[in-house]
Parts: C-alpha cells; sequence; structure tokens
C-alpha cells in the first residue's frame, strides 16, 4: 500500500524522465517540482503528526544493515519511492526536537518562517560570497549583521558575517586574535610569513567549562591544545577571578605571552555566564583580546527582561552569535562579530576571478572578504523571514519562558531527595544526578551514565549527560516553549524508573560474580 497520502490525484506518483536536463530546477520543469513538493509536504505532515515520541529507539546496527542494503548505482526512478525510502530510513527514526520532551542539546524547534525561508533559498542558491552571486542577499545578510551589532551595543566601526556555527566563530576570533598580537607585539604578519618565533608562547585564557571549540580551534591554529589556559570556576559555574589573576600571572612569569581571554556567555552544561564586564578590566591591564562565545547566551539579546545578564558584552573585541540555538531558526545560522572591522584584513585574500582588489568606496560589497568559507549559501535570510513575520520580541518571550521552565524544574528536582543538584540554572539548562546513598561513588556514575542511554533507547525522552570533576551527572537543555513542567516531571519520573531497573540489574550481576 502506498505509504504517502494522495495529493494529486491520479498524477501524485512521478516517474522522472530519462533525459538529464528534465532533473534541472527551471522554468521548465516547474510543475513537476509543485507536484513532488506537495508529496513532501504531505510526507512532513504526516512525520510531525505522527511522532508521539522523541526517537523510535532503533539500534545504529540494524539501520546501518538497512541503509547497507541500498544500491545508489540502481535509481528508483520514482519520485514517491524515493521519498517512501527517505521515510522508512530517516523520518522514521529521526530525533525530533519540537517533541516537548526532547531536553538532551542544544537544538530548539524551529520557527516556521524560517523553513519558508529553507524553501527559498535553496530554490534560488544564491552564493553568498560575492555581489555578482548573491546581489540583495548580500545586503539582506549585512542588515541582518548590523542589527546584530547594535543589540550587542558595538559602535558603527563593527561589522560581522554569517558563519556554519559556533565553532567556526571561534575559530575565527581567536585567529584575529592571534594575528592581532603577532602585529601589534612584533609587527609580524602571520597572514603573510607564518607563525613567528614567538607564537609557541602564546596563551588563551578560558573557563573551564567552556566550549571544546577552543581547544580545537588552538590546535588548527597551530598554537596547540597547551596554548588554552583552562581558569578554574567559582560555585556558580563562572570564571573565578582570583584564579585568572593567578593563571596570568604564572603564565607570565614562566616566560609565555597572554593574547586573549573567551568570555561563555552561556556554558554548554550549566548556562553560566562569566562576569564579561569585569574580564574587559582584565583584558585592558594585558592587553588582551576579549572574545564573547555567547553561541548559547545570545537569546538574551531578544529577551529586553534579561539582557542585563550580557552587560558587558558591548565591550568585546568579538563576539560569536549561534541563532541556531538560541533564535528558533534552522542548522544552521551563526555569526562572527569583530568590534573593528579592519581585524578582518588578517583573513582577507583577493583573488582576481572572484574578489579583485578595488579601493573604490563605492564598489559593490564582496562578503567574502571577511570570510574563512568561499562558496556560502543564504543563511541569513531563515532569521530575516523570522524577525519580518514573527519579530525578535516573540524570541525573546520564547528565550524567558524557557529560562523560567528552568527555575521551576529546579524546583520540582529539588524537593526529590533522589536527585542531587549541582547549580541553580542561569539560562535555560540543569545539570543534576540520580543519587541512593546506598551506592558508591563507583555505581552511581556507572548507572547515570547508563540512564541516557537507556532512556533514548526507550524513545519516549531524550536528555543529555556530562561529566564535571569526574562526576557522571544528567542535563535537561531547554529551548522549546512547548515543553511545561508537567513534561519535566514525567521526564524525572522516566529517569527514576529506568534508575531502579538498572540498580536491579546491577545487584543480579554482583550476585553472579560472588
Amino acid at each position: 500500500m502506498n505509504q504517502l497520502a494522495p495529493v494529486l490525484n491520479a498524477h501524485s506518483s512521478i516517474n522522472v524522465d530519462e533525459q538529464p536536463h528534465a532533473f534541472i530546477f527551471n522554468e521548465n520543469n516547474l510543475l513537476k517540482y509543485e507536484m513532488a513538493s506537495m508529496q513532501t509536504m504531505s510526507l512532513i505532515h504526516q512525520a510531525l503528526r505522527s511522532a508521539k515520541q522523541v526517537h523510535s529507539g532503533v539500534c545504529h546496527k540494524e539501520l546501518s544493515k538497512q541503509i547497507a542494503r541500498v544500491e545508489l548505482n540502481q535509481p528508483l526512478n520514482n519520485v514517491e519511492q524515493a521519498l517512501n525510502e527517505v521515510k522508512s530510513l530517516y523520518l522514521d527514526h529521526a530525533v525530533y526536537f519540537h517533541h516537548p520532551k526532547y531536553v538532551a542539546h542544544l537544538n530548539c524547534p524551529v520557527a516556521y518562517p524560517a523553513v519558508i525561508a529553507e524553501q527559498l533559498l535553496t530554490a534560488i542558491n544564491s552564493s553568498l560570497d560575492t555581489w555578482d552571486q548573491s546581489a540583495g542577499g548580500t545586503l539582506i545578510e549585512q542588515k541582518i549583521i548590523d542589527w546584530s551589532i547594535e543589540r550587542i551595543g558595538l559602535s558603527a566601526t563593527a561589522d560581522g558575517i554569517f558563519t556554519s556555527g559556533g565553532s567556526q566563530s571561534n575559530l575565527m576570533a581567536l585567529l584575529l586574535a592571534r594575528d592581532h598580537a603577532a602585529e601589534r607585539l612584533s609587527g609580524h604578519l602571520i597572514r603573510d610569513f607564518g607563525l613567528g618565533p614567538d607564537a609557541h608562547r602564546y596563551r588563551i585564557f578560558c573557563s573551564e567549562v567552556s566550549h571544546f571549540s577552543i581547544q580545537k580551534s588552538a590546535a588548527l591554529l597551530g598554537l596547540g591544545y597547551n596554548a588554552v589556559v583552562p581558569v578554574a570556576v567559582d560555585k556558580e559555574f563562572k570564571m573565578d577571578l582570583a584564579a585568572l589573576d593567578a593563571a596570568i600571572d604564572e603564565c607570565k612569569a614562566q616566560g609565555n605571552i597572554p593574547i586573549a581571554l573567551v568570555a561563555t556567555a552561556g556554558t554548554t552544561d550549566f548556562g553560566s555566564i562569566d562576569p564579561i564586564d569585569k574580564l574587559k578590566t582584565r583584558c585592558k591591564a594585558d592587553n588582551l583580546w576579549l572574545h564573547v562565545d555567547a553561541a548559547y547566551g545570545c537569546g538574551l539579546l531578544a529577551a529586553d527582561d534579561h539582557r542585563h545578564l550580557l552587560n558587558g558584552i558591548e565591550l568585546a573585541d568579538s563576539v560569536t552569535l549561534d541563532y541556531h540555538k538560541s533564535f528558533l531558526q534552522p542548522v544552521s545560522s551563526s555569526a562572527f562579530i569583530v568590534a573593528d572591522k579592519k581585524q578582518f584584513k588578517h583573513l582577507t585574500h583577493h583573488a582576481d576571478y572572484l574578489n579583485p582588489f578595488n579601493d573604490n568606496p563605492q564598489a559593490a560589497p564582496n562578503l567574502v572578504d571577511k570570510s574563512i568559507q568561499t562558496t556560502r549559501r543564504f543563511d541569513a535570510l531563515k532569521l530575516w523571514l523570522t524577525l519580518r513575520i514573527m519579530g525578535h520580541e516573540q524570541i525573546g518571550k520564547v528565550f524567558s519562558s524557557v529560562m523560567a521552565l528552568a527555575r521551576s524544574s529546579y524546583v520540582a528536582l529539588k524537593q526529590d531527595p533522589e536527585f542531587e543538584l549541582i547549580h541553580q540554572p542561569e539560562l535555560s539548562t540543569l545539570v543534576f544526578r540520580f543519587n541512593d546513598k546506598n551506592l558508591s561513588d563507583e555505581q552511581l556514575n556507572l548507572l547515570n551514565y547508563q540512564i541516557k542511554d537507556e532512556l533514548f533507547k526507550q524513545g519516549e525522552c531524550a536528555i543529555a549527560r556530562t561529566k564535571f570533576r569526574g562526576i557522571n551527572y544528567l542535563k535537561f537543555t531547554l529551548l522549546n516553549p512547548n515543553t511545561q513542567i508537567e513534561d519535566i516531571k514525567s521526564i524525572a519520573a522516566d529517569i527514576k524508573a529506568c534508575a531502579y531497573s538498572i540498580k536491579a540489574r546491577l545487584k543480579v550481576e554482583e550476585t553472579s560474580h560472588e
């Protein structure tokens, strides 16, 4: 039986032509595109309406066998059959972020204006590297960047570019920080001559709970993991200022050179926000580049009632923003902002065929001058349509609502003696663990590690886990305004039931070894 609902009567099944040009998207095959799009829309409707669980619970080995049986050298030559195959291999087993019991990672449900934009930008397929490949797309992206700069509070000297995500934005930040330091300290231009003789002594400071992309970026930039100095955090998981001062003093005493400080505005695990304004004071004293990784916390830029939590971000030398975490945008939708647009010179390269040097201020802009990518999607259109249809205030209300849910969840779990919480949420994450005083530390670690995987196999909900100072914890990441406190209590009950089951199994295993 046909798995897809018929949408075009007798023409609902589309057999494709054999001629290659029949697949090219243009004015000659708009009807085929429309028919296939309606079938796809029907498939999406069916998938979302039938997604009663977060995940099917399918094992990766089982799904691997199904995909291995697909022979890509033998096309189906039929749109409907191909869509049915996608349904069975992907949609039936997808992880659905819109589900109210998905509380695992920093994946937000998406606003439908952004989904509409995805259709538009994919159909036209503009490339945002040069004006002659995008025209109005260039100006729309720049307008979104300028709007973001205004929300941050930076001056007219600031500029930015859309990126693939927070990791790329952090890489760009440290690249500019590294090259700026080399030029400032010795007049050395890394872009032209490579790493200088002192580069091995460069040091970057960040909190011990900052994102792993800081270390990864340091490695990619030729500085190495050891160039990153993790600074201890206080009881609220914010960078400890006394520990930072001690780390900088030790760095200097060792003959190393501090060049940058990364403040995190919304750590991945705890949602903690480092004291940005106070960190800027340290940066001024030692000529450090201040980068604010607000990939998660950028949602506060739209939440006027909580905007004060980002005080000091306007003092940053660069900022990372992830709209696909906190602005209800589909992946990918992110930006890198720099306070002084002149710093982009460290990554600009002029190619005669693409963006030849032109000192005419009236010349059309080429965004590739600011990017480490060449070809780039028109991702800015998604946020543009969201702002034009939904408005930033509605986005801010969503972010405020999930912050309120995190606080309510904290109160609910704290009242249960079987849960141990290690922080009070500042944004919308909650880190805790199932606790049983009759179990050893080793058993508790194993138990909490297994709970996440067991629940995912069941498919009813999805939570995350993390580790802090050797202890395994569970984590809720709340970004969905449709998630209610009743859902959280239901997930908590699922966690406890899962823990009891695992405990019983552990006792059986212990007995069998006696």
